[in-house]
């Protein structure tokens, strides 16, 4: 059976389209009379106005689009579950689109958002390079980044101080007696989290004035499990007498505590290991990972508030926040002093 239209109840109640909107959506405008006959006719043809329709009439469709690069990332679960809380007390739809890190799906997503008349894009965690930029221009769209930020671009953004929290990582394995301390890191192209928490990293070693060679004591991987378990053997043989490491994730900490524990190493009794994320893997592995913990939830919440105010208002109050970290101590590392 073909489903009723709001064209074909405004026939058949013998009144205008816009009319049956109005009793839709602000029924106080129409005479009781008008209002009982359209009632009647909806209920006749069963009538269920769509999203699109009502967003034609509102200029909104209470949808979202989000870019992820990898849905299964545990970060990004954490993050997406706060954009989901806040998008359902507000009446809010999410389509999650995971670009895989690759430039022609994410364009392709792009489309098909452009194409569902989506009310504004969040993207999360990468860079915002040019060619995104002009992307996101030609939409013609409000967008906000969550994870990421650009200091170049206009674009409302949340997310955490990277490199202030992998200074005071690396400061509290100092604090622990540490002297000879490594690092896996994000990659140097990543400008959101690879090169700001190595150069919080460096920052805190070298205010120890200690004769550091970093192409000795860094090596690089995708914030991955198996990243950090070959980044980690990497750097074990250039670097054997380290006692502790400063992972760029959490995944990349397990995969270190696995590659140290393949070796006949213990953590912390050997090598000490702090991690970046807090996600669940962080309190459920053995030992418990020592790690920055990121307000995963808030940030997706928070990314959702502010592109409800861009919508609302058409600027927000604030372009850039930065959410609070917290270093969380658990078992991972083992004081020295």
């Amino acid at each position: 059976m073909k489903r009723a239209t709001i064209r074909d109840v405004a026939e058949k109640a013998g009144v205008s389209i816009s009319t049956v909107s109005r009793v839709l959506n602000n029924p106080e405008a129409v005479t009781e009379e008008k209002r009982k006959k359209v009632l009647e006719v909806i209920e006749e043809l069963g009538y269920s106005p769509n999203a699109l329709a009502r967003g034609l009439i509102h200029k909104r469709t209470k949808t979202l689009g989000v870019l992820v690069p990898d849905v299964s990332n545990i970060y990004a679960a954490g993050v997406l579950r706060g954009m989901e809380d806040a998008a359902r007390e507000r009446g809010l739809n999410l389509i999650i689109c995971n670009t895989d890190l690759k430039r022609e799906r994410m364009t392709e997503y792009l489309h098909i958002l452009s194409e569902k008349q989506v009310d504004g894009i969040i993207y999360t965690s990468e860079p915002v390079f040019p060619d995104v930029y002009e992307a996101f221009q030609r939409l013609k769209l409000p967008v906000v980044l969550a994870s990421t930020h650009s200091l170049e671009y206009p674009l409302p953004s949340v997310k955490i101080h990277d490199e202030q929290a992998a200074y005071e990582a690396t400061q509290y394995l100092i604090k622990q007696g540490h002297t000879e301390i490594g690092m896996i890191s994000g990659p140097l192209s990543d400008p959101i989290a690879g090169l700001p928490r190595l150069q919080g990293y460096m920052r805190a070693i070298l205010e120890q004035n200690w004769h550091y060679h970093f192409e000795q004591t860094v090596e690089y991987g995708h914030y991955r499990y198996e990243d950090g378990f070959e980044a980690m053997e990497r750097l074990h043989r250039k670097y054997p007498q380290l006692t502790a490491v400063f992972c760029a994730s959490d995944e990349m900490a397990l995969g270190v505590i696995s590659y140290l524990a393949q070796q006949g190493m213990s953590v912390p009794h050997d090598v000490s290991v702090v991690g970046f994320d807090n996600t669940r893997i962080a309190h459920i592995c053995l030992p418990k990972l020592t790690t920055v913990s990121q307000p995963l939830h808030d940030i997706g919440y928070c990314t959702v508030q502010k592109m409800e105010e861009l919508l609302e208002h058409g600027e927000v109050k604030e372009l850039r926040t930065y959410l609070p970290h917290q270093l969380v101590i658990r078992d991972s590392v083992r004081s020295l002093v």
